[in-house]
Formats: C-alpha cells, structure tokens, sequence
C-alpha cells in the first residue's frame, strides 16, 4: 500500500537519481514509511510504502529468480502476493490480472526487453496515471509526481472543462492536464517507445431468478468473507460509520477497535447521532468531529491538490477531515463504496408512482412531449415530462448532472465550448448494455463513470494525503459476481433501493439502519453561500483575474446573487465552477 512514481528516457543513472527522488518526495504523504528506487540509464521508478521496513531499498525491491522483472505495487490483492503476482505474470502473462481479487495499481519492468508492464484493478480504485513528453515516458498514482521532471509541460486540457461542469469531476482519458492520461479501469498497459493499452475486464450483468431468501443468504455470505479476507494482521482496525446502510453493514460485520464519523453542526447535515447509536449498540467506540464553516472553507485548496484534477463533489473535504482523523488512530479503516452501484442503490434509478403512472401513456405520445419540453423555456413540470418521456440513454448522464448543455454555454468562455458533450461521451456505455433494463443501464454507466472518476478517486486521494489503509469489501471481484445476477425487482423494488441488499442487511443491523434512505455526505453549502461572509468569498474568486480566461463573469455573478438572494438555488453550480478555479489557482497560478 503506497504509491508509485517514475520515467523512462535518455539521461543517464546519475540525473535520474535526482530527479526520481524529486518526484518521490511529491507523493511522500502515500508512504511515508519508506521508499525503494530502482535507477539505471533506462528507468527509474520509486515505490513508496506506508509502513517502515528496516532493511535496505535494493533488499526491499521484489524481483524474480534471474532479477530480470521487478514489480512495484500499490494497493492490496487478497488472494496473492507481489511476488506471486510477478511469478504469475511470467507464466500467463496478462491473463493473470482476471483472477486478481482486491484494489492495486502496479508496474512490472522487463529489464531484458526494456519494456514497461502496468495494470489497474478491476474497478477503478487505485489510480494510475502516464505521459509521454518528448521523449520521456512518465508514470505514477499521481500526477503531482511528474511536475519535477524537466521534460513535464504545464498545459491545461481544455476539452475537460466543458464535460467537467456537467459530471462535477474529470471524466475524459486525457486528464486536466494537456498529454497526461489515465489508465483506465479494467485496462493494462505495455511500453516500449510507445504506449499500448487493452482491456481485460468487462462488467456483465446476466440476471438469474432466485428467491429474497436464498440471495440474502449468498449476499450475507459473500460480504462476511469479503470482509474477512481484508482483516489487516497486527494493525488496530477503524471503520468509517455513517448512519446509512452501507457502512453500518459493514462495521456490523467487521466489529473493528473503533469507528470514525463527521457531521456539520446543522439538523439536516448530521449523521453523527446515528453513528454514535449504532457503534453503541454493536459496543465499539465511535470518535466524531464536528466541520466548522470556517474549517471547510479552509481545506479547499489542499482538498483540489491533493485530488489532482478539479473535483466538485462536496463530500471530498469532510473525507479529508475524517481521514485525518482516522489516520491518527487505525492502522487500516474499512469503508461502504461500491455498494450503491453494485446493488443499485441510487435514488435516481427508482420511479415515483406518479412516473409509474405517466408512463402508462404510449411512447409515441410521451417522446414527442418530451422533446417539446426541452426546446420550451422552464416551467412547472417540464423537467417530469422530459425524464418520463425520453429514453434513459437521452437523459441520464450519472450522479451529478450539474449544468446542461444550454447552461454551459451561458458561463463558458466560447473557446471552451469545443469539448465533448455529456451524450457524446455516455453515449458508448449506454450502446455496450443496449436491451438492458433502465436500472442496468444506469448502473453500467455509473460504474464506468461515477464510481471511478468521482467516487473511488476521491476515497483514494483523501485517504492517502493521510497515508490511510483503507479498504472496501463491496468492492471485490466475488461479490460483483454475485450482485451482477441479481434481477431489477431486487435492486429495486417500488420506492426501495438496493432492496436485496437492505433485506440481508437486517440479519447484522437494527431494522431501522436497513430502512433509512440513502443521504450520501451531505455539506449545507447551500446555506453557508447565503450568509455574507462566504459569499464574498466566493465572489471574490469569480472577479479574480484569472476567472475571465474561462467563464462569463457577469454570468458567474449573476448565478451567486440569486442563490444569495433566495431566489434559486445554484449551490451545485457555485461550487463546481469555485472548485475548478481554486484548482487552477493552486496548480497553475501558485504551482504549488
């Protein structure tokens, strides 16, 4: 568990050494317990880990028996080691990546071919990111680890905004960052001289009729040993407890030394209570820390430094507090992701009875309603009759669905307006699961974009600016196998979310933790932007010098003084365009 960072160019052994240690020290909050490089005139890679070793780095590296490969690994694989993971990879190849089961990002070097292999895990949770500048192969968890290079260009990304202010997040390939890419998930990677990437893991949902039962059985089993098998040995064991199911499921489960959870001092935006009762109940202690205002404005730009890519998802910086406060206590902390997209348990992906009515109407009457409805101005209603009208691949884009193409326009520098739209890029997801039913649709598409571009890399970057174990057992390669058969009733089931899974949870949980609706991390950001105070900050941003380069400012104004106001709420669409320009600030202005 760590954090990788390193190159492949021309210079020779005694420059690379400096600049790989350079590069190191930038990802020094993934493993601060020790480093291990490996530097010749070819290549040089630095693995950081959490824990300190007392032996040398070179006794450290992991090698195979002619010291031909090495690997250098970040994350945790359940069912193997590195070492057998690089034995593996001599015998099968890539082929050995599908039987992997846990969270991982790694590199295997070929010293004999001088070729680079780097693979991803199966969902998305560990990151990996590569360049190629001039002639210099870059790679690592984190972007912020190629600054040093002196081949590295400071060139931002346009395309990425436009999309970014529709998703809240960065879901294009090519990053915020111009020739910087991602690694997809499910993908592997080969290089020498030039980049090749495949996929080696598909999702694919085959729905298989069983009984509540008999399914609640297999889901309770399969969790309990997901869970199980990622018990860290010798390590004080925390849990992230919030009052929803998914966490509590698994705290109940796991029953760790202690539980973490974070609230704001606001009725609406407090699951504190509820931790507090549950970790009471199940006899575990509970530490909870209450977010000030002040304190949340505070951590923004650290927040968007360590994301490296503009995130505009709220619920990053009370991670950020909790993991602080979780990585001064536990040596590993188990969290709930992963469940709502396996087991289909946004509210979006159910229909009111009045949806269930309306769509009584034939297609033909309700499509053509529908499309009349997005040409007309806003009114009462318009937004009903265009969901229940149009086909969920027309009007379905994920989790956040903050500014519409129209809108954008209005805020966007026109130079920026060439990036893709939202339908452009769902478009392909929605195409590999045509004649899926909707709740299937929604779910492809959300683990595709919402849980590894949003939801997977904030947990992952909030974590480790704290240098924090943490681990998610819905997030596992049997228990998708398992959830992947389930049928629309029982992920959804009239009003009910994640139905099968609430069912089985009712073994291990009070009923009332089974049944509470599903609230995410909320932040009363729409409150704290009608008080004086954090709305001229806000405002000051969007009068800054640099704002101009990419929005309407009078547009920007025009959208904080009505939240302001009263008149509407544009928290959502505030925050996105104040995250992305405090990102800017941070990287591109302050080079920080």
């Amino acid at each position: 568990m760590g954090g990788i960072a390193g190159f492949i160019d021309k210079r020779d052994a005694k420059a690379k050494s400096g600049i790989i240690e350079e590069m190191s020290e930038r990802i020094v909050h993934r493993g601060p317990g020790c480093a291990d490089f490996y530097v010749n005139d070819t290549v040089a890679i630095v693995s950081r880990n959490i824990e300190a070793s007392g032996s040398s780095g070179d006794k450290r590296l992991i090698c195979n028996a002619d010291k031909t490969k090495l690997i250098f690994f970040d994350g945790d694989v359940y069912n193997s080691s590195p070492e057998e993971i690089l034995h593996g990879f001599e015998e099968q190849g890539c082929d050995i990546l599908g039987n992997l089961r846990g969270t991982f990002a790694f590199v295997i070097w070929d010293s004999v071919k001088n070729e680079m292999f780097a693979a991803r895990d199966h969902f998305g949770a560990k990151p990996f990111y590569y360049a190629l500048f001039n002639d210099a192969f870059i790679f690592g968890s984190e972007i912020k680890s190629f600054i040093p290079h002196p081949d590295f260009k400071y060139e931002l990304n346009g395309l990425a905004l436009k999309p970014y202010l529709t998703f809240q997040c960065s879901v294009l390939n090519e990053t915020f960052f111009k020739n910087v890419y991602k690694l997809d998930a499910g993908h592997y990677l080969t290089y020498s001289g030039s980049v090749q990437t495949a996929k080696y893991h598909e999702y694919r949902f085959c729905p298989e009729e069983k009984s509540i039962d008999e399914y609640c059985r297999e889901i309770r089993e399969t969790v309990r040993k997901s869970v199980d098998c990622r018990r860290p040995e010798g390590k004080a064991t925390g849990a992230f407890l919030s009052g929803g199911i998914d966490s509590s499921y698994i705290t109940a489960m796991l029953l760790p030394d202690v539980t973490f959870s974070v609230g704001f001092d606001h009725k609406t935006f407090n699951e504190t209570g509820y931790a507090k009762e549950l970790a009471d109940i199940l006899k575990i202690r509970n530490t909870s820390k209450i977010i000030t205002p002040d304190e949340f404005f505070g951590k923004i730009e650290d927040v968007q430094y360590y994301l490296d890519e503009p995130s505009a998802n709220l619920s990053a910086v009370p991670l950020f507090f909790l993991s602080e406060m979780a990585g001064m206590e536990a040596g590993a902390v188990f969290s709930g992701e992963g469940a709502d997209e396996l087991f289909g348990g946004y509210n979006m992906y159910k229909l009111s009875k009045l949806d269930k009515i309306y769509r009584i109407i034939p297609k033909f009457i309700r499509y053509p309603v529908a499309k009349l409805a997005e040409l007309a101005p806003r009114f009462y209603g318009r937004n009903f009759l265009i969901l229940n009208g149009l086909p969920v691949e027309d009007i379905y884009v994920g989790q956040a669905f903050i500014f519409n193409e129209r809108d954008k326009k209005k805020v966007l520098n026109q130079r920026f307006w060439n990036g893709p739209s939202y339908k452009e890029i769902s478009r392909p997801y929605f195409m590999q699961v045509a004649g899926k039913d909707d709740v299937t649709k929604m779910q492809y598409l959300d683990m595709h974009l919402w849980l590894p571009h949003d939801i997977l890399l904030k947990a992952d970057k909030m974590a480790m600016a704290h240098s924090l174990d943490v681990r998610a057992p819905f997030l596992d390669q049997v228990v998708f196998d398992l959830a992947r058969k389930l049928p629309e009733g029982l992920k959804v089931n009239g009003d009910v979310t994640k139905y099968a899974l609430r069912v089985s949870a009712g073994e291990v949980i009070p009923e009332e933790w089974g049944k509470r609706p599903k609230l995410g991390f909320p932040v009363p950001v729409s409150d704290w932007l009608r008080e004086e105070k954090y709305y001229n900050l806000v405002k000051a941003e969007f009068k800054g010098e640099h704002t101009g380069d990419f929005f309407n400012k009078k547009e920007l104004i025009k959208l904080l003084d009505s939240h302001y106001d009263g008149r509407k709420n544009n928290a959502r669409k505030i925050w996105t365009i104040y995250a992305f320009l405090l990102w800017y600030k941070v990287y591109f202005l302050e080079r920080r």
